[in-house]
C-alpha cells in the first residue's frame, strides 16, 4: 500500500484545519461537502438497441448462455477505487478481523511531519507482535461527511475487526452544523458494526474563541454519539499538550513529531483493552 496520505491567537487552544485541496480522488462529499452521505454517479448502461443484441426470447440456446454471462458481468460490483493511504506496505489480507481502519483527518495523516513518524504508524509497530495490522485511510481536511461518503467502501474491502473514527474537528472549523456532524458520526458507528467492526471514537476541542457554550456542546457530542451507540471513546486526542505551543508545529495546529507517541497513548488505553 502507497503512501499517499495526507489561526489561532497566540494562546489559544490549537485545532485542527488544513487549506482546501481539490484532488483527483476526491469524492462526491469531499472535505467541503455538507451534512449526509454522497450519492454515487453511475454511468448507465448501453441499451441492447445500442450494442444490437437479441432479445431473450428470439435468442437461439448460444445466444442466451452469452447474454446471461454478460449480463452477470455488468451487474458484478465494482472493485473499489484506490485510495490515499498511509501505513506499512504489507496489509492483511482483506477479510481478517485482526485489521484496524484508521479514518480521520491530518492529525492522523503524518501532516507536516516525516512518512512514519505518526501516531497511527507508531501504534501498527506497537501492535504488530499482536498479530494485528493497520489500514490508515485518513486524509488531511477530512470531514465527517466524506469520512461517511468513504466509508462503505472501506468496510467492504478490508472488513476491520476495529474501526476508529477521528473526525470532526474540520466540521466545527467550516462551520457546519453541529446536528449533521453529530448524524454523520452516528451513522458511522452504525456502518461499522453492521459490517462486524467495532467502532471507537476519538473526540476533540474546541478553543475558548468558539465560546465557552460551543467548546462545551463540541466535546459533549462525542460523549453523546458513543453512550447512545454504544462505543468506545477516547474523549480527547491531544490532552495532555494542546495548550503547549512547544509541541506544535510553526503553524501552531499540527502536533510535530514529538508529540505523536503521547498521542497514541491518549488512544491506547481505550484501544488496548479491545485487542
Amino acid at each position: 500500500m502507497t503512501h499517499r496520505e495526507q489561526q489561532t491567537t497566540d494562546r489559544q487552544a490549537p485545532i485542527l484545519t488544513v487549506p482546501k485541496v481539490r484532488r483527483s480522488s476526491d469524492r462526491t462529499a469531499g472535505p467541503s461537502g455538507g451534512a449526509g452521505t454522497a450519492t454515487p454517479i453511475r454511468d448507465a448502461a448501453p441499451s441492447r438497441a445500442t450494442i444490437g443484441l437479441p432479445s431473450i426470447a428470439t435468442a437461439t440456446s448460444l445466444q442466451r448462455r452469452c447474454l446471461l454471462r454478460w449480463a452477470a458481468a455488468l451487474l458484478a460490483p465494482l472493485p473499489a477505487a484506490g485510495l490515499a493511504t498511509t501505513g506499512s506496505e504489507a496489509q492483511p489480507a482483506a477479510g481478517t478481523d485482526r485489521l484496524i481502519l484508521v479514518l480521520g483527518d491530518s492529525l492522523s495523516a503524518e501532516y507536516g511531519i516525516g512518512r512514519g513518524e505518526g501516531w497511527v504508524k507508531l501504534l501498527e509497530q506497537r501492535i504488530a507482535s499482536k498479530g494485528w495490522g493497520i489500514v490508515n485511510a485518513s486524509i488531511s481536511g477530512e470531514t465527517t461527511a466524506g469520512g461517511l461518503a468513504r466509508l462503505p467502501a472501506l468496510l467492504a474491502k478490508h472488513r476491520p475487526g476495529i474501526t476508529i473514527i477521528e473526525l470532526g474537528a474540520n466540521d466545527a472549523l467550516r462551520g457546519l452544523q453541529m446536528a449533521a456532524t453529530q448524524a454523520n458520526l452516528q451513522r458511522m458507528t452504525v456502518l461499522a458494526r453492521e459490517a462486524g467492526s467495532r467502532p471507537l471514537l476519538v473526540g476533540m476541542m474546541m478553543p475558548p474563541n468558539f465560546g465557552p457554550a460551543y467548546a462545551r456542546q463540541f466535546s459533549d457530542m462525542f460523549r453523546r454519539v458513543a453512550a447512545d451507540e454504544q462505543a468506545a471513546l477516547v474523549p480527547f486526542l491531544l490532552e495532555g499538550f494542546a495548550d503547549d505551543l512547544s509541541w506544535f508545529q510553526p503553524d501552531r495546529i499540527h502536533p510535530t513529531a514529538k508529540a505523536q507517541p503521547r498521542m497514541l497513548d491518549n488512544v491506547w488505553p481505550v484501544l488496548s483493552g479491545m485487542l
